[in-house]
């Protein structure tokens, strides 16, 4: 049995639609009892969970032998990744297979700070494990950007010119269901990436391909940025965090090309040109559909 925790995220969402294809029997585990509902109906087994109470993240992993760990974007989610961790061991689970981020170890940004000491918890708990050390989503292009670019034919980065080598979610899911239901993995260290670096410039040529029409990237200030953000109600240390990502990206850090998504798959990774694609047809982004979603 397989538990994967935030399951109706972008990811997760689609580690659990991979593993419907496989004979592995898994678990959701859902933030709200709407989304458990709404799994249970297509037949998923799902359940609840709360990071803030130990007691229902050891219930939800329960009679597992693996789970997949993948945390809530919260303010303090290494302490709520931590406790998911001491639950998995007091509840027996062998194998964590955890969502982490790219450059983990050298802990040279806010999101690596946050990640790294999970995954010295999970190597010293006598748990099997995998973690899994992605660049920044493809999707990304429509969970966050699709606003603007629909209203305006835009999207904002404070990257300048940095090359960042997103990765497709689907790509990461097919790595962590390869993790969670094979051997082999143990003490693995996985960087996904796509297959190439491309600038924000070169994303917006490549949407502007596909959907036909003009979509440009505008490079802010990181204090514009920061400014923008915080107006739309972002909490000011999440609105930091994600700034400091963007100048781990300007440092030209994520420009990394791994083929550790062919070694572990056994398939190349998704070009972004193609992830677009597939998605257009979503209306994801087109302004006459405002609540499409992927």
């Amino acid at each position: 049995m397989i538990c994967v925790t935030g399951a109706s995220g972008t990811l997760s969402s689609e580690v659990i639609r991979q593993l419907e294809g496989q004979e592995m029997p898994f678990r959701g585990a859902y933030f709200s009892e709407r989304a458990a509902e709404t799994a249970r109906a297509r037949g998923i087994e799902a359940v609840t969970i709360d990071y803030n109470h130990p007691a229902t993240l050891r219930a939800a992993f329960q009679g597992c032998d693996a789970v997949f760990l993948l945390g809530p974007n919260a303010l303090n989610q290494t302490e709520l990744e931590l406790n998911a961790v001491d639950a998995a061991s007091a509840a027996g689970v062998r194998r964590i297979v955890k969502q982490s981020v790219m450059g983990a170890a050298e802990e040279a940004y806010s999101l690596a700070n946050i990640h790294r000491p999970v995954e010295k918890a999970i190597e010293r708990s006598g748990m099997a494990w995998t973690f899994l050390r992605p660049n920044s989503f493809m999707q990304n292009a429509a969970t966050f950007m699709a606003p603007t670019i629909r209203a305006e034919g835009v999207f904002y980065s404070a990257s300048g010119q940095a090359r960042i080598s997103h990765v497709d979610v689907r790509d990461i899911a097919a790595v962590a269901v390869t993790a969670l239901t094979a051997t082999g993995h143990e003490k693995k260290i996985y960087t996904l990436s796509g297959p190439e670096a491309l600038t924000y410039d070169e994303v917006a040529d490549e949407l502007s391909k596909v959907l036909g029409r003009v979509i440009r990237h505008v490079s802010l200030s990181a204090a514009d940025l920061r400014a923008g953000m915080l107006a739309e109600g972002m909490p000011e240390a999440i609105a930091n965090r994600m700034l400091d990502l963007e100048r781990y990206f300007r440092e030209d850090r994520a420009s990394t090309i791994t083929d550790d998504v062919k070694r572990v798959t056994g398939r190349a990774p998704r070009r972004f040109a193609g992830c677009v694609r597939d998605y257009a047809a979503t209306g994801v982004w087109n302004a006459d559909v405002p609540s499409a979603v992927i």
